[in-house]
């Protein structure tokens, strides 16, 4: 459903009548399905069926506008709310607007500039490349590459250029990374009493070919234990994908030390905290993803990934063996708004802990409106 509004600015006097154009859009995602997943090894052995929500894609409502103010250039906003489709609970630790919450200007020839809650640049970038798009739980490319699991940092500035020739570069600072952190040693008056965030790239998307590169780091809060100050988490990554029609091929790396980028989270093992920024000073990984994706028809796709992450120690979840991740899923449009979809995914050594396996499956629908 999408409606336009126009709204005339009356300027009472002798001047007579200024105008200005002026869109907003209700728009949102329903992901709903029924799931399994099962976590087994020292320690663990746990497992659970019943309703899954936000697989594909979160679920959400939001609200996004334009207001152009002349010579090319544009008040831009975007609110979005994460919900959970189940049981009707907000998402993103209760926010109202947890997804974004920005308002910026932009213009054709210079680019955006958005201030507000929103996700960092590797999650922009890496999101076409994976061939889950993101999404999918454990299959997703963040669960080996931190940085790209939908990273939302609070209180960012970040601008972006507009592509030229296929090139598009975005940097981006937040002052705070997360006000709802629940932890007052994380959230100060100063400045630097605060966990604060950069990111930045670059990419290239031209017909079949995309290709990003990424940087992100994190300072520590003053407020923190000695340990955690002392390490300085930073992400470096690079990916690409080529669509040749018949197949579209994926490929990443990324090299994280220091710690890890808290994002979407992880589901089986909360224990080890692979969804919240951790801070684990020598900490160093490689990770690497291998996609690929094919359509099937006109209305399916198939899809799958291998990710392997090799730790150089424990410092981050007590485990230190390289974990390998096996994904497959696939999707059926029954309108150009809605359709099904199948996925399974299987880790072994999950979350670097020695013979600890991870397997979830599960089925669903999506709607766009």
């Amino acid at each position: 459903m999408k409606k336009t509004l126009l709204a005339a600015a009356l300027l009472a006097g002798f001047a007579g009548v200024a105008q200005a154009e002026t869109s907003v859009t209700l728009y949102g995602i329903i992901d709903t399905g029924i799931g399994y997943n099962k976590v087994e090894g020292d320690g663990f052995d746990s497992s659970r069926i019943g309703m899954i929500n936000g697989v594909q894609n979160g679920s959400r409502w939001g609200l996004r506008g334009t207001e152009d103010l002349g010579d090319g250039l544009q008040a831009v906003f975007q609110l979005e709310s994460g919900f959970n489709s189940g049981n009707g609970n907000s998402a993103q630790g209760d926010r109202l607007f947890g997804r974004q919450a920005t308002i910026g200007l932009q213009s054709d020839s210079w680019g955006r500039l958005d201030f507000g809650r929103q996700t960092n640049i590797t999650s922009k970038y890496f999101g076409s490349i994976d061939p889950f798009g993101a999404g999918f739980g454990q299959a997703n490319i963040g669960v080996g590459i931190s940085a790209a699991n939908t990273v939302r940092w609070d209180n960012m500035v970040m601008y972006q250029t507009p592509s030229y020739s296929g090139f598009q570069f975005g940097v981006g600072y937040s002052f705070s990374v997360d006000d709802n952190t629940g932890d007052a040693d994380r959230v100060g008056f100063a400045t630097a009493d605060n966990v604060r965030g950069i990111t930045t790239g670059l990419r290239y998307v031209n017909g079949p070919l995309n290709v990003a590169l990424s940087y992100d780091q994190l300072n520590a809060s003053n407020n923190q234990s000695n340990a955690e100050v002392d390490a300085t988490p930073r992400s470096y990554g690079i990916g690409a994908s080529y669509d040749f029609e018949v197949l579209k091929l994926s490929l990443a790396y990324a090299r994280t030390t220091d710690g890890w980028f808290g994002g979407q989270g992880v589901s089986g093992v909360e224990s080890t905290n692979l969804g919240s920024n951790i801070f684990a000073d020598g900490f160093k990984s490689n990770s690497y993803m291998l996609g690929l994706s094919a359509p099937i028809g006109g209305a399916s796709k198939l899809f799958g990934s291998w990710q392997m992450v090799d730790p150089s120690n424990d410092k981050l979840t007590g485990g230190d063996e390289t974990m390998n991740v096996f994904s497959l899923g696939y999707t059926y449009d029954l309108s150009k708004r809605t359709n099904l979809y199948a996925y399974g995914s299987y880790a072994k050594d999950y979350a670097f802990i020695k013979d600890v396996k991870s397997t979830a499956v599960g089925v669903g629908i999506r709607h766009r409106f």
